[in-house]
């Protein structure tokens, strides 16, 4: 196509500027779908679901006092990274 794929086919001529989209608009528009943003949002849920998952099984393995502590995601990892290089050093000593 001698307009590159973009514009109204007019009498079998582009017509530049009638009805062209740039790829970045046609992606707005796409976002912009209700059926788009419902399908997004249920994949973000079910991302989060898991990921969240993740921490609580990685909360088990760590020990704490009190063992039921409620702690943040960052407190998690802080306390993993700990954890796991005190664990290296007994098997080292």
């Amino acid at each position: 196509m001698a307009n590159g794929g973009h514009g109204v086919i007019v009498n079998g001529v582009g017509a530049p500027g009638a009805g062209t989209l740039s790829r970045e608009e046609r992606r707005r528009r796409r976002r912009a779908t209700q059926k788009y943003r419902t399908a997004h949002a249920t994949r973000e849920r079910v991302r989060v679901e898991a990921f969240n998952l993740a921490f609580a099984e990685l909360r088990k393995l760590l020990p704490t006092l009190p063992p039921d502590k409620k702690l943040s995601k960052i407190e998690i990892l802080r306390l993993a990274i700990c954890y796991i290089a005190y664990l290296n050093h007994v098997l080292e000593g």
